[in-house]
């Protein structure tokens, strides 16, 4: 078994704690988090967008608790560290990962700083480390079935591709403290960016990219509303989404996909089934459980490290590569 340790322990940081203490290969040593006297308090996943399933307190007794990851890597014997923190804290706390050489699933978005999201990858290709960022989209199965879908041509070509996800405004856990929420790159690289991680790693790299953008709470991009077009293609892109809405506004998202022979359309508001219709009918098709997508991710991050693979279904380099397209619906 692996040694875990997870660093920030909001709702992300207790849904990777959650579904570490799920897998047979993984065993979760400690927690590490500045405000350790709010871990008891914290221990229901549903303090963020949905919930992910909760923790015992027994449970949680048994780890570990530190408050800083230095303190964590001097006292135990870890194989990696699952990085759950706020972006402005990605590069450093990698780095101190990676340089200590631990293996490293880093929530998204990777680094805003693109020189230094690259000089991780140097890094732990030269300590021969896994480096992933957690894009859970490509673990998530009604994803996962319409990538299927686009590459095995079952409904034919694709044609057009309209992704969205929308949000309230966080009000949770450290997103009250706006000296955080707005060094996070507001909706457009802290939520936005997983339908634009998604329809990229599929569809490759649009050519032209046409969109708006509203500000916000957070930054001058928190809606946003984006057209793609491929050259020598007639496949059309939509990426629409953000969190301008009020604090309780039910979180959704979704896609519609359509094919020269049926479209398709999948919401998180009927989150068990897909939507399929051509002229003569609809039926709808089981979409797998979404729930399991953050256990999918974690323990593909566990077979790359058990047999020394490269994690080549999320790359950090094409994380990387996410970040600058997320940077191009700003700047042409």
């Amino acid at each position: 078994m692996k040694n875990i340790a997870v660093a920030g322990f909001g709702f992300m940081g207790m849904t990777h704690t959650l579904n570490i203490l799920k897998n047979k290969e993984l065993k979760l040593k400690a927690i590490i988090d500045p405000d350790l006297h709010l871990l008891e308090k914290n221990l229901n996943a549903e303090t963020g967008n949905f919930s992910t399933g909760n923790i015992s307190p027994e449970e949680l007794a048994e780890l570990n608790k530190y408050s800083s990851l230095d303190e964590c890597l001097e006292s135990e014997d870890l194989d990696a560290v699952h990085l759950c923190v706020h972006t402005n804290l990605h590069y450093d706390l990698t780095r101190k990962a990676l340089l200590k050489d631990k293996h490293v699933l880093l929530e998204k978005p990777f680094c805003l700083d693109i020189d230094k999201g690259q000089e991780l990858i140097e890094l732990a290709e030269k300590r021969g480390k896994v480096l992933m960022i957690g894009h859970v989209l490509r673990f998530m199965s009604p994803y996962v079935q319409l990538k299927k879908w686009i590459e095995s041509e079952e409904f034919g070509k694709l044609r057009f591709l309209s992704m969205h996800r929308y949000s309230g405004i966080p009000t949770w856990g450290q997103w009250i403290d706006k000296n955080i929420s707005t060094s996070s790159g507001g909706a457009l690289f802290d939520l936005v960016i997983h339908d634009i991680d998604f329809a990229s790693w599929v569809l490759g790299q649009p050519s032209v990219i046409k969109c708006n953008y509203l500000p916000g709470k957070m930054s001058n991009h928190d809606y946003v509303s984006a057209m793609w077009n491929y050259d020598g293609s007639n496949v059309n892109v939509k990426i629409e989404g953000g969190n301008t809405f009020h604090g309780k506004f039910s979180f959704q998202a979704g896609y519609m996909a359509q094919f020269e022979k049926a479209s398709v359309h999948y919401t998180s508001l009927k989150g068990d089934t897909i939507q399929v219709s051509d002229e003569k009918s609809i039926k709808e098709i089981s979409a797998g459980d979404p729930g399991t997508s953050y256990y999918n991710e974690i323990d593909y991050f566990a077979g790359c490290m058990k047999n020394g693979n490269r994690p080549e279904l999320c790359l950090p380099g094409s994380s990387l590569d996410t970040i600058k397209l997320c940077y191009r619906h700003i700047m042409e």
